[in-house]
């Protein structure tokens, strides 16, 4: 990365409609729309065109589908990275899918790779593997979902063949009910502290179709494990700019990724 670029970041905490894909799509356009000329990357929450359902799976669009579409339309529409989870089926499987768009109508995907078992995600959704490492406007992005976050290994930065750090920014995108808003809060903080980087965390808010509440938090964590803003129980919008130049000196004062072991995630 440069060590002088900010990234603006837009963190988009929404109340998603259950099981209505087009009734999210004009939703968050509305929470969106404005944002043209003053961000580079926006986050969407977890499987936001439904909410967190496994019965979800049966309306499940292709990578050809309206939300793909949606979001290539948007991110060229506000020149910026737009970043969610959809349901996506591919060779008769269902993927709970991080798409990363970009203004030039490019998609990268991530596909979960830890199901949710205690909520029998795993009995309608096929496991992702590989992780994914986007650059975009000079910042390396390690886009990852939900459940992910209590798995450090697999999130684990590291050193590139040219010394440098593997991603600058953690991004999570979560359905994490407020029952558990405890474990949320810490473990991004957790997060950045150990890998030396950022940390997005977007979560919804509102009820589901489950009965299941969503106290929302999402939030901006730097490097030191500070939340640089954060959001509580309401539907909103937040942003912050990272700051490139402070987080290559704080790495350059402190390398700890220098004394890191080489840990497998396969």
């Amino acid at each position: 990365m440069s060590q002088t670029s900010p990234l603006r970041v837009h963190l988009v905490q929404g109340d998603t409609r259950w099981h209505d894909p087009e009734g999210n799509r004009q939703h968050y356009q509305q929470l969106i729309g404005h944002l043209r000329g003053k961000t580079d990357l926006i986050v969407l929450p977890e499987t936001f065109t439904s909410g967190f359902s496994n019965d979800a799976v049966q309306g499940a669009e292709d990578m050809h589908g309206k939300t793909v579409a949606w979001m290539q339309a948007q991110a060229k529409q506000l020149d910026a990275a737009l970043c969610g989870s959809v349901q996506i089926a591919e060779d008769g499987r269902v993927f709970n899918r991080m798409l990363f768009a970009t203004p030039d109508g490019e998609i990268r995907s991530y596909d979960k790779r830890h199901l949710f078992t205690f909520a029998h995600e795993h009995e309608r959704y096929a496991a992702g593997r590989d992780r994914l490492i986007v650059e975009w406007r000079g910042w390396r992005i390690c886009p990852l979902v939900c459940y992910d976050l209590r798995f450090p290994v697999f999130s684990r930065n590291g050193l590139d063949e040219d010394n440098q750090p593997l991603y600058d920014l953690l991004i999570y995108v979560a359905n994490w009910p407020s029952v558990r808003d405890y474990p949320w809060q810490t473990l991004l903080r957790a997060r950045a502290i150990e890998n030396l980087c950022y940390v997005v965390g977007v979560n919804r808010v509102g009820n589901d179709g489950n009965g299941l509440h969503y106290s929302g938090d999402s939030a901006v964590i730097d490097y030191l494990g500070k939340a640089v803003v954060s959001l509580r129980d309401d539907e909103g919008v937040i942003d912050a700019v990272l700051d490139g130049k402070e987080l290559a000196l704080h790495r350059a004062r402190f390398p700890a990724l220098n004394d890191a072991d080489v840990y497998s995630v396969d």
